[in-house]
Formats: structure tokens, C-alpha cells, sequence
């Protein structure tokens, strides 16, 4: 599903406009960002949580060259934790 079609379902099944729909879309999106970026975390109960981790420096193999090492950089990484509910939830589509 992509983000198009997220607006529709989400508009469909809240009973609001496209226009709404992709408002709140685009809010979530911003505030979850933001707070990323801040060094928070932004946890949906029993949905899952969004953080952010450092990853350190660190040596890796050029993917060209195999026998090359290169220096990766350190970085942060946006992460997502599932909830239990999400996890119960595929588990029993099984």
C-alpha cells in the first residue's frame, strides 16, 4: 500500500474527506519526525514505538573492490519496534 493509497482507506474508514485524511497523514508523518530528531520516542500502544539510534563508525568491505575495507560513518537511524498487539495480530492470520 502506498501513501495514496493510505489517504483513501484512511479517509473511507474515519468518514472524512481525502483532503482530512492527508492532513492527518502528513501531521503524523511531521510530529513523528520531529520528535525523532528531538531524541524522542513516540510510542502508539499496542501499535508499536519509533526511536532513533546511533549506530557507531565502523569498518566494512567495499562491495566493488571485496578485498577494499572502507570506513563507514556513524549515523542515526530511525527505528520501529513492533507492538504486541501487532505482532499478536499477524501472528494469528497465520
Amino acid at each position: 500500500m502506498n501513501k495514496i493509497e493510505l489517504i483513501e482507506k484512511l479517509a473511507n474508514k474515519a468518514e472524512i474527506s481525502k483532503k482530512e485524511s492527508e492532513h492527518f497523514l502528513n501531521s503524523f508523518v511531521e510530529l513523528v519526525t520531529d520528535t525523532l530528531k528531538a531524541g524522542g520516542e513516540v510510542t502508539v500502544t499496542g501499535f508499536g514505538t519509533f526511536m532513533a539510534k546511533y549506530r557507531s563508525a565502523r569498518r566494512g568491505v567495499n562491495p566493488q573492490k571485496p578485498s577494499e575495507t572502507i570506513q563507514i560513518p556513524a549515523v542515526t537511524v530511525p527505528k520501529f519496534k513492533a507492538g504486541k498487539s501487532l505482532k499478536d495480530a499477524l501472528k494469528a492470520k497465520e
